[in-house]
Formats: structure tokens, C-alpha cells, sequence
């Protein structure tokens, strides 16, 4: 068994699409347009088969839950580029770019190397080995 896709709701399909195409190199399939239910979506698919959904359909509220502090539910996404290296470039290039940095890089004391970056609708991605 595996987990088959996550998927995170937006307002700005195209831009959130463009930044996991750029950053995490996701390959996005076409559009799924359901203009009945003004629903849209892209899946993109990650080198080792993992997949994102990216929804967007304008009754959807904007969440409120405050990105500085943790909060039940799913918290983040997490990819493995392998190495600290690469750990190291992405956040360096995220930070570059205008992205928020929550933390590290940094070794967790569970023995992660990882960063704590967000995206732009502000989801919470980890970088790790």
C-alpha cells in the first residue's frame, strides 16, 4: 500500500501549478475543467511517482489557520531532494526567489536535515535528505 496522491486546495491554480513545475520539478497533466461545478485541477507527477493534486473552485474558502504556528490536521508536504546539498541549493534558491524560509537548513533532533519553506499560498513544505 502507498499513498497514492495529496491534494491542496488554491485560488491561483497557475501560479501554485508553476512553483511545484520549477522547484520540485511535478509534471503537470492537462487541465481538468468541470465548468458545471467551476472545479479545475492539474496532477503533477514527482520523479519517484508521487503525486499533487492542485484544485481550485471559487466556493472554497480561504483557510484560516495561522501558518506561523502548527495546527492540527495535515501540516506539510515533504521531498526528499538527496543530499544536504541540494537541501542546502533549493533553500538557497527559495530564499532568492522571495520565498519564506521558516526554518534551517538544520539537522532535527530525530536526525532529519532539513528546511521549512513556504509556498505561495503558504503551505508548509519540508526539505529534507
Amino acid at each position: 500500500m502507498h499513498i497514492e496522491h495529496v491534494a491542496i486546495w488554491t485560488h491561483d491554480l497557475e501560479r501554485l501549478r508553476s512553483f511545484y513545475e520549477t522547484y520540485f520539478a511535478g509534471q503537470a497533466s492537462a487541465k481538468y475543467v468541470n465548468a458545471r461545478k467551476q472545479f479545475e485541477s492539474y496532477f503533477l507527477t514527482f520523479a519517484a511517482g508521487a503525486r499533487l493534486e492542485l484544485m481550485q473552485m471559487p466556493t472554497v474558502p480561504l483557510s484560516q489557520n495561522d501558518v506561523a504556528q502548527q495546527f492540527t490536521g495535515y501540516i506539510h508536504i515533504a521531498f526528499s531532494v538527496g543530499s544536504r546539498e541540494a537541501v542546502e541549493a533549493l533553500t538557497d534558491r527559495l530564499r532568492t526567489d522571495g520565498y519564506p524560509i521558516l526554518d534551517g537548513p538544520r539537522t532535527t533532533g530525530d536526525g532529519y536535515y532539513e528546511s521549512s519553506v513556504l509556498d505561495p499560498d503558504r503551505n508548509r513544505i519540508e526539505i529534507t535528505i
